[in-house]
């Protein structure tokens, strides 16, 4: 137990910041999830924060990190907003009753701030991209914890032990919190129940109704023999926004096959193949996938090693080239001489010297109708497409 001895301001100018700042976080973690949602499923997306590689938005939300327990970490950050906005409504008066609240808050900054260091760490260390409202979100959780901590000492006259068991005996016998807890109960049933995994990218089965094949100088393709649109998609393997954007091309051409031509481009940002664009170590090991993919479509089985390359890239998964092989049909041996074939390596130079000339440098890039669209294509693009 302590005393207060000196005199802090009234009790509303430390409550009213504390919930300015539990209503932005909900309005955060509510973008940051529509955001979640429509990277994975709108072709032409891209947020406001996609920046630069360090700092992107994107690239964090099309990270395997971004799902927790089936769910996005972004909805499970609105679920703890939720909770401590519930808790703090409760702890609206100045009561020692009520006060006795800001122990439970306390230890809910203490559980937000280690997850903002654990997903920081994330941040830095798996995925090297930030993004700039996962950041607000930490500075909020810290701040949460530090006006909990001050507001604790400066309202409460209990112990830690004591204000926590004050507190729990509160919240169970308040209506309200009853009322918010089956609610979010309710809520989070039916999202585990209905929501669509729409971040789990199955890619369209490979059928002989749609036509395959390669172009003049040797580039594969898929869908319409006489397109309307014919795009090129110059990608790496284990680039996020590649994988999003190939995986919903190749929806559109299983839905139009008739219309749609989708030529597939190799431009991996490795720097073991890649030195001008990428002089320093980024997607280590991409240089490899795309030879084998080279070597792949010379067997014809080009779009089965893609999908399966494709997989492994989106769940960093170590390169495995005897999973590859049982995948294809094609012999691991052969699939691994296909990497210090110097005609191979050639091929995918040149390929990369194409892009360069046409001024790309990254991925996703797309060439269409002799234009080039980086990141992702109008939607406006497939109005003939689609109609």
């Amino acid at each position: 137990m302590h005393a207060n001895t000196s005199n802090p301001l009234p009790y509303g100018y430390y409550y009213y910041p504390v919930l300015l700042l539990v209503l932005l976080g909900l309005a955060d973690t509510t973008y940051l999830t529509w955001s979640h949602y429509r990277n994975y499923t709108d072709i032409a997306y891209s947020s406001f924060c996609a920046l630069s590689k360090a700092i992107n938005c994107d690239t964090v939300s099309q990270s395997p990190w971004s799902i927790l327990f089936g769910l996005p970490v972004a909805l499970w950050g609105f679920f703890g907003y939720f909770i401590y906005g519930a808790l703090l409504i409760v702890a609206r008066k100045n009561t020692p009753k009520r006060t006795s609240i800001w122990n439970l808050l306390f230890i809910l900054g203490l559980l937000y701030s280690s997850a903002a260091v654990y997903f920081g760490y994330i941040s830095a260390a798996k995925i090297h991209s930030y993004c700039i409202l996962c950041i607000l979100s930490y500075g909020i959780s810290f701040s949460l914890l530090l006006y909990a901590w001050i507001i604790r000492r400066r309202f409460t006259m209990t112990s830690p032990l004591t204000g926590t068991q004050e507190a729990l005996h509160c919240v169970t016998k308040n209506t309200f919190v009853k009322v918010m807890s089956l609610c979010l109960i309710g809520l989070f049933i039916s999202l585990q129940l209905f929501l669509p995994h729409y971040w789990t990218y199955e890619l369209p089965e490979l059928s002989p109704n749609i036509p395959t094949g390669l172009t003049d100088d040797g580039h594969p393709w898929i869908g319409a023999e006489n397109p309307l649109l014919t795009i090129e998609e110059y990608g790496d393997y284990q680039c996020f926004q590649c994988n999003k954007m190939h995986f919903l091309l190749r929806r559109m051409v299983a839905k139009h096959p008739e219309k749609l031509r989708l030529i597939h481009r190799h431009f991996p940002m490795d720097h073991t193949v890649n030195e001008i664009i990428v002089p320093t170590p980024f997607h280590i090991g991409s240089g490899k996938m795309a030879l084998m993919a080279i070597f792949a479509a010379s067997q014809g089985k080009f779009w089965e090693a893609n999908d399966v390359l494709f997989e492994l890239g989106r769940n960093k998964a170590p390169f495995n080239t005897k999973f590859l092989a049982e995948r294809t049909g094609i012999s691991a041996g052969a699939l691994s001489m296909a990497t210090r074939n110097s005609n191979i390596r050639l091929f995918l130079q040149n390929e990369i010297r194409q892009g360069m000339k046409l001024g790309i440098t990254g991925t996703p890039s797309f060439v269409i109708n002799g234009k080039v669209y980086a990141g992702s294509i109008p939607a406006d693009i497939f109005e003939n497409v689609i109609q």
